[in-house]
């Protein structure tokens, strides 16, 4: 294909994804779902060329940003909490699920060598970090699972990526070792760490020398990439050193960006996220056409791979539930010995935590980068498909229907302090350091009306803390005002323009701190 062909067909692609995700939005259908379908459906009309993707470079290109603004919004003082809860999913889910789907599969294909099951199991055991933020933005969980949920998928593929790759040895060798795979996912875990972490405090001591908005914004965005790349090129894991490097990230941000630096990079990431994750699935549903080539034809799936495929699917699921409610009961019996405080998930979190499996990029990549020689290649090609389809097409779909139907109280201990107690705390700092600053060295008041609006602001907020009920209704309204004077004032700015009273340059700076005015506002009525 020549270059400006390929060019035109990203654009296209990219049109289509804007278009399948407004459509879905209309219909009141999950993005993820309806992007996959569309780039499946796309994939079949006829003229289009058949899209090969390049399983590293997909890999290399889309999992270090999306898992780096996983880990930046990642809160840690929760995942630390939950870490014990995050690796048995992360690691003990993977390997059990990676056994389930292995028996299942010799069961069903007795010819397929052992290794070659495993394999096929440890393709489709680790949920995809992708699949699970689009799913999570949707729907409203109990901090305790979402945490569980999004620490899980940040940390998983890099124990699924190490079984697949031992398991395809073993097929090609015949020869495999429980202690090397341990040994070398440990190598893997504790050297990901360790890159991620001196990564980025190489960021951050870049970070402090750079002078420039747009060059802090870009040192950021690359970040990610040079975690993932120096993971790699170190021969540990790629996916530990980004999530690390993005721990950092999100903890230190606070302390050495700007505000201006947070909302611009804030918006660009967003943008740059919503696109990565959006072109993920529709290439995934793209992609279908080249797999149903490689394999022989629809026809020829349905015919010799239909069953093994449903019961690797229906191994995948069974396993990942029987994990979670196997360790929920052993959390509980541990609990009535007394030899832990860790309360169980109860029955409802423990189904909503099953069901949220989804499979994704990840796992169609690791299948096409199986070797040409490996035994049971087209039938692993084809799972890996199934896996992702079905996962985000079904589970995807109705996670938020089940979310509702079991009614999920958040038990997690709530911070000490309330939004509006903090709020309340904060202005009382505010306003010390402006009585301090509002006077003379002699005593004299030099800024009376500052320190009112400052004495106002810390009463009010003291006010609203000791009894919110009160205060609800009057501040909503008294927003709704703010919001409806910047709008008024924004429509006279333009107007202004128009007639040529005022320049680009008065339009832009006026309306910048009209928006500024109208974000606080907004952020203040929420």
């Amino acid at each position: 294909m020549h270059p400006v062909e390929t060019l035109e067909l990203v654009i296209a692609l990219l049109l289509a994804t804007l278009a399948l995700h407004w459509i879905a939005a209309r219909l009141r259908f999950p993005p993820a779902a309806a992007l996959l379908v569309g780039g499946g459906t796309l994939a079949f009309v006829p003229g289009l060329p058949t899209i090969e993707l390049d399983p590293e470079l997909v890999l290399v290109l889309f999992l270090p940003p999306l898992l780096m603004d996983g880990a930046y919004f990642t809160a840690v003082a929760s995942f630390r909490r939950h870490l014990a809860e995050i690796l048995s999913l992360a690691v003990g889910a993977v390997v059990f699920t990676t056994l389930a789907v292995g028996l299942v599969v010799h069961w069903l294909v007795p010819l397929l060598p052992w290794a070659a099951c495993f394999a096929l199991g440890a393709i489709v055991s680790p949920p995809d970090a992708v699949s699970a933020r689009a799913v999570l933005k949707r729907v409203s969980l109990p901090r305790r699972l979402s945490t569980i949920i999004e620490g899980e998928s940040l940390l998983n593929d890099a124990s699924g990526l190490v079984l697949v790759r031992f398991a395809v040895a073993a097929t090609l060798t015949g020869t495999f070792s429980v202690t090397d795979a341990t040994m070398s996912f440990g190598v893997l875990a504790i050297g990901g760490l360790a890159v991620g972490g001196a990564i980025g405090a190489l960021w951050l001591f870049i970070h402090r020398h750079l002078h420039d908005e747009t060059l802090m914004i870009a040192a950021s965005v690359i970040l990610c990439w040079a975690a993932y790349l120096a993971g790699e090129a170190l021969h540990v894991s790629g996916v530990i050193a980004t999530v690390a490097a993005g721990l950092v990230y999100g903890w230190y941000q606070h302390v050495i960006f700007t505000a201006s630096v947070r909302i611009r990079g804030s918006s660009f990431w967003h943008v740059m996220v919503f696109l990565f994750e959006a072109m993920v699935f529709i290439l995934i549903g793209f992609s279908l056409r080249g797999v149903m080539l490689r394999v022989g034809g629809i026809e020829t799936v349905f015919a010799t791979m239909a069953g093994p495929v449903v019961g690797a699917l229906v191994a995948m699921t069974a396993a990942r539930f029987a994990w979670v409610f196997g360790s929920d009961a052993i959390l509980t019996l541990l609990g009535q010995l007394h030899l832990t405080n860790r309360q169980p998930l109860g029955a409802g979190a423990a189904t909503v935590l099953g069901w949220a499996g989804m499979r994704g990029v990840v796992t169609l990549a690791i299948a096409l980068t199986l070797p040409e020689t490996m035994p049971g290649r087209d039938l692993m090609l084809v799972t890996a498909f199934a896996a992702i389809l079905v996962t985000v097409l079904v589970q995807g779909s109705t996670f938020g229907l089940l979310i509702r139907a079991t009614r999920l109280v958040d038990r997690d201990p709530p911070p000490r302090l309330s939004l509006a107690a903090a709020e309340a705390q904060v202005a009382q700092a505010q306003l010390v350091q402006v009585s301090a600053l509002a006077r003379s060295d002699d005593g004299e008041l030099l800024h009376p009306r500052l320190l009112e609006t400052y004495e106002r602001r810390a009463r009010q907020t003291g006010d609203y803390s000791a009894d919110e009920s009160a205060f609800t209704g009057a501040i909503s309204a008294h927003f709704d005002i703010v919001i409806a004077a910047v709008a008024a004032g924004r429509a006279e700015l333009v107007r202004l323009h128009r007639a040529d009273d005022i320049g680009d340059e008065t339009l832009h700076d006026l309306e910048h701190d009209l928006d500024l005015e109208e974000l606080a506002a907004i952020s203040a009525k929420a």
